[in-house]
């Protein structure tokens, strides 16, 4: 009995685990609202009461503008996710537009819960991903790269180190859509080298195998969110 009853609890628990995607609506909408007396809170938003709905709820107006490439990576991302329309909280997508000035880098970051999917606008764009590490211990971790044109598309599965570099001498423009109305974004660099507080030089220094003095310079830089 005690055997049957673990044997379902694991099962429940990678069943749990297997659902990487944000869960399915039960409702038309939820529209997302910061008011601690509303009713109902679905997916870290609270929902406002639908009686109040309107279109605007649904709606964002600017995306054709530029973002401001003007900064060390010469690479902008401007967000559409549930924090700019309140509508998408539980419907499980999100978009954005990056802009790079020419030799601009989206630098090698992850989204911890989402698929991203890009379409090259203008210009030219060097991409790619790394896989997670493998089990055979002697591999390596597996780059996948690709040189996108205007109408190309390219797939960055969930979880997945990824970077956009601009290889051309003009601007160029993407935009992605992921699969999660909050996919989150862990920048690398910042994360390792610009925490607060900072990570123990002990720790960097023995993870990436180099001088102690390499640490300081790196923890030392300032390292910027680009989006």
């Amino acid at each position: 009995m005690k055997l049957a009853f673990g044997f379902f609890v694991l099962i429940a628990t990678l069943a749990t685990i297997a659902h990487a995607s944000d869960p399915s609506p039960l409702q038309d909408f939820c529209v997302a609202i910061d008011d601690s007396k509303a009713a109902v809170f679905v997916n870290g938003k609270i929902c406002k009461n639908p009686k109040m709905v309107v279109a605007e709820d649904f709606f964002f107006s600017g995306l054709n503008k530029p973002g401001n490439t003007s900064n060390p990576l010469g690479s902008r991302v401007t967000q559409v996710n549930v924090n700019q329309i309140p509508g998408l909280n539980t419907l499980g997508v999100a978009l954005a537009r990056i802009d790079f000035a020419p030799y601009g880098l989206n630098p090698p970051h992850t989204h911890p819960r989402a698929t991203e999917v890009l379409v090259v606008l203008h210009g030219t764009l060097y991409v790619g991903f790394v896989t997670s590490n493998p089990a055979d211990p002697n591999l390596k971790n597996k780059l996948f790269t690709k040189y996108l044109y205007p109408g190309d598309v390219f797939v960055f599965p969930e979880g997945l180190i990824h970077f956009q570099f601009n290889v051309g001498h003009e601007n160029a423009v993407a935009f992605v859509g992921f699969g999660s109305q909050n996919p989150g974004v862990i920048t690398i660099a910042n994360a390792v080298f610009g925490s607060d507080p900072p990570i123990n030089k002990d720790v960097l220094t023995k993870a990436f195998q180099v001088d102690k003095k390499v640490i300081d310079y790196l923890q030392a830089q300032f390292w910027m969110n680009n989006n």
